[in-house]
């Protein structure tokens, strides 16, 4: 079992408890009425599969409900910091994984 910290519970609980929801840091175009439908599909549906260091959304839903961003491995499944969002981006080589994303 995984155990996943909670930045805003400031504990780490079972990933029973949490559920995924996607990449993070993923800037909205501004505007959005003028992309043409590729662009749009592009921004809506594609995302990074890295190998190695991913940067993702949680949710704290059986928790404090709250939505906090993570930094994992995908290759161990092994997270190497979670963060409150609307934090900056940890650097990579700081979370021991080199250059990141």
């Amino acid at each position: 079992m995984l155990l996943i910290y909670c930045p805003y519970c400031e504990e780490a609980r079972s990933e029973l408890e949490f559920t995924g929801a996607g990449e993070a840091h993923i800037a909205r175009p501004e505007n959005m009425a003028e992309l043409s439908d590729a662009d749009f599909a592009n921004y809506f549906f594609m995302r990074t599969n890295p190998k190695g260091l991913h940067f993702e959304r949680w949710r704290h839903s059986h928790g404090c409900g709250r939505f906090f961003n993570a930094a994992r491995d995908t290759v161990s499944d092994r997270f190497l910091k979670t963060y409150k969002t609307g934090e900056p981006k940890p650097d990579p080589a700081e979370l021991g994984m080199g250059d990141g994303q």
